[in-house]
């Protein structure tokens, strides 16, 4: 499956969680609804998956880890915030470089519609 068809799914579910659960509640509450949500469509879900980082042909240890990544090919990083900030985009984008992945979702469960509160990431992504 190709990221886009991936993240069409996530999206889907993250509405359906959005939709039972509503904004206000602490992010690692949305965490496992939507890891449960994307299950039950027949999702490969990995949860806090570590990328590490390379500097100078050295590997520095763990960079980070990413909420949520879907199909070995889509990482999806989970907010509940009143107002996302413009470093939380820049953030998934150096993830999915690190990472060598095409396609990042932010989800802000915090949002009072989730249509506002998901942006799409590309790193190279060819549509």
């Amino acid at each position: 499956m190709v990221e886009n068809a991936i993240s069409k799914i996530v999206v889907d579910a993250a509405y359906s969680v959005h939709v039972a659960l509503g904004p206000g509640l602490l992010e690692s509450v949305y965490h496992r609804a939507l890891v449960h949500e994307l299950k039950k469509r027949g999702q490969f879900v990995e949860t806090e998956v570590s990328i590490p980082v390379t500097y100078d042909g050295v590997q520095l240890g763990e960079g980070f880890r990413s909420d949520i990544v879907v199909a070995n090919k889509v990482i999806v990083e989970l907010k509940s915030v009143e107002k996302v900030a413009r470093v939380h985009k820049k953030q998934l984008l150096t993830y999915l470089r690190l990472a060598d992945k095409r396609l990042g979702l932010l989800i802000n469960f915090g949002a009072p519609l989730i249509k506002e509160g998901i942006t799409r990431v590309v790193n190279r992504l060819q549509e």
